[in-house]
Formats: structure tokens, C-alpha cells, sequence
């Protein structure tokens, strides 16, 4: 006997503002009970003390999950010299101090260093996985922990303000896998002294951006107002976005109803004829602007790697 699923057909992306405190793992949690969704996901994790933009996609947005995971991403956030801390932000404990605190024409100087591809070593307190293990569960457990430098873009990083001898400011454009808490540490480190993220907001994941983000407060209220409406994308609820938002640098390619059909099957269709196709690379099938599948374009044909499903 087939397995009922619990909960709506709920499909879309919620630009969720994260308060400090709650995990993005709890956020998800939250946001699914509240639009009683069935299915719930977010994109890019943001720790406890971080803020800002969260994507959370609801239903078959999920599938877009791994495309939006590799977005650009930007952040502002502030270093706090004088303290290393185990988690290389404030909620550690302090391993380190340092009486030095660098000048604004040291810092600007310090940050040319940390432009284009750089290596980083990630914070031992990160979700990386050793041995199979979580790095921050053997971090806690006081084992010792050694990451190898990886390979991180920062595309933009500017000093914007010092509102003391203390801190300092920062805003920074950067690709996957780049951790704020490790630049902050290197940084420091860099400038002849110790420091950690004293705050940090998150400004945009790809095409979700601050402007777009609601309180997670008035998200959660806001389920309520799905009521009995049809189980797909709500355009009565103005929070929640259309699946296709992020997937805005994907070309969109329409197709008839019967390649829609084959491509939900799973099947390659044509892709001659076409209103210039791609030659090569990733296109989302589209059906009366509603998605069908995001496929490959290879020798000709529209092959599927992910396949909508809105029932």
C-alpha cells in the first residue's frame, strides 16, 4: 500500500528574515507546520547569531534547492579585534587575546589579500563532515579537529565602517562554501592580531534579496491565510514566490504539451526547431509558464535531470 502523504501540495520560495537565535533548521521546521507543507527545505544555512535572508523553498521548489545553494551570496557582518574565540564568533569562549587593534589604512591594505579565489580553512565549529561526523559534534566533544584549506571565491570585500577601536564593519560578495567566521579569523590574523564575528546579516542568496525578505514572525502568522485555496502556488499569499524565482540565470524554453508529457515521464524530446535553443548547458522546460523540467541540452535534445510535479 502506498504511502499517504501528510500535509499541502505547497509549492513556491518564502525570502524568510532570520532574527538571531533560532536555527535555520528550526526556521524550516516552523515555516512547514505553519503552511502545513508537505515538503520544506532551505537554502544556505545561517548560524544562530547570523541574520537576513533565508531562502526556504516549500513542495517541488525544493528540487531547485542544490541550483540556489551555489548562488552568490553577500554579507555584512562585524569583527570585533582583541578576541579569538572556539567558534570564531561571539557565542564561543575565548581562547585568545590581543592588545593590538589595526588602523583603517592597515585593514584596506590587509584586504587586498582576500580577493578572487583565496584558501581557507574552514571553523572547526562547521557542519563539515570528518569521518562521517559533523566537525562541530567533535569539536564539542573536544577532539581535535584538522579541515584542510579549501578553495572559496570573494568576489567583493570592502571595510564600510569602524564604530570603534574594537570593531570594524565589513561588507563581502562571496561564492559557496565561503565561511564569514574563517575570513574574520585569517583577517585578524593577517593584521597581527585576534578577532571574531561580533554580528552578521545576510544580504542576498542569488536572486533573493534583503528588500524581498519578511519577518519570520509575520511568515508563520501567515500561513493561516492559505484557508481551503487551490493546493499549487497561492497568489493570494503575496509571501510566497513562484518556483522559477530562482532559477532567474537558467533560460526558459517553452515546449508543447505532449514534450511536457514526455519530459514528466522522464523521456528526451527534440529540441530542434526551437526559438533558438541553447547549444549546450542547463534550460527550464516550460509549459504556459508553469515549469516542467529542468533539462540538459545535449546533441540536439532536451533530456531531464529534474522533473516538476505539481499534483
Amino acid at each position: 500500500m502506498a504511502r499517504r502523504r501528510t500535509g499541502r501540495a505547497v509549492h513556491g520560495w518564502a525570502v524568510v528574515d532570520k532574527p538571531e537565535g533560532p536555527t535555520s533548521t528550526h526556521v524550516v521546521s516552523a515555516l512547514r507546520r505553519a503552511f502545513d507543507a508537505r515538503k520544506a527545505g532551505h537554502a544556505g544555512t545561517l548560524d544562530p547569531l547570523g541574520s537576513g535572508v533565508l531562502p526556504v523553498a516549500f513542495g517541488e521548489a525544493t528540487k531547485t534547492v542544490a541550483h540556489l545553494v551555489e548562488a552568490t551570496k553577500e554579507y555584512r557582518f562585524t569583527i570585533r579585534w582583541g578576541e579569538a574565540r572556539a567558534t570564531d564568533d561571539r557565542e564561543g569562549a575565548v581562547v585568545a587575546t590581543s592588545a593590538r587593534r589595526p588602523e583603517r589604512a592597515d585593514i584596506e591594505r590587509a584586504l587586498t589579500g582576500f580577493h578572487g579565489e583565496i584558501a581557507q580553512v574552514p571553523p572547526a565549529y562547521s557542519a563539515i563532515k570528518i569521518g562521517g561526523a559533523r566537525a562541530y559534534d567533535l569539536a564539542r566533544e573536544g577532539a581535535r579537529v584538522d579541515l584542510k584549506p579549501r578553495a572559496v571565491r570573494v568576489e567583493r570585500l570592502v571595510l564600510v565602517a569602524m564604530p570603534s577601536g574594537d570593531e570594524a564593519v565589513f561588507e563581502m560578495t562571496c561564492g559557496k562554501g565561503t565561511y564569514v567566521r574563517a575570513l574574520a579569523r585569517d583577517l585578524a590574523e593577517r593584521l597581527g592580531t585576534v578577532g571574531h564575528v561580533a554580528a552578521l546579516r545576510r544580504l542576498r542568496v542569488g536572486p533573493f534579496t534583503e528588500p524581498q525578505a519578511v519577518p519570520f514572525d509575520k511568515l508563520v502568522a501567515s500561513g493561516g491565510l492559505l484557508g481551503n485555496s487551490p493546493p499549487a502556488l497561492h497568489p493570494e499569499v503575496p509571501y510566497l514566490l513562484p518556483l522559477q524565482t530562482a532559477l532567474d540565470d537558467i533560460p526558459a524554453l517553452a515546449v508543447s504539451s505532449n514534450d511536457a508529457v514526455r519530459l514528466r515521464q522522464g523521456q528526451a524530446v527534440l529540441s530542434r526547431g526551437r526559438d533558438a535553443p541553447p547549444v549546450k548547458g542547463t534550460v527550464c522546460a516550460m509549459l504556459r509558464g508553469e515549469p516542467v523540467a529542468l533539462c540538459e541540452v545535449r546533441a540536439g535534445e532536451l533530456q531531464p535531470t529534474r522533473v516538476f510535479n505539481f499534483a
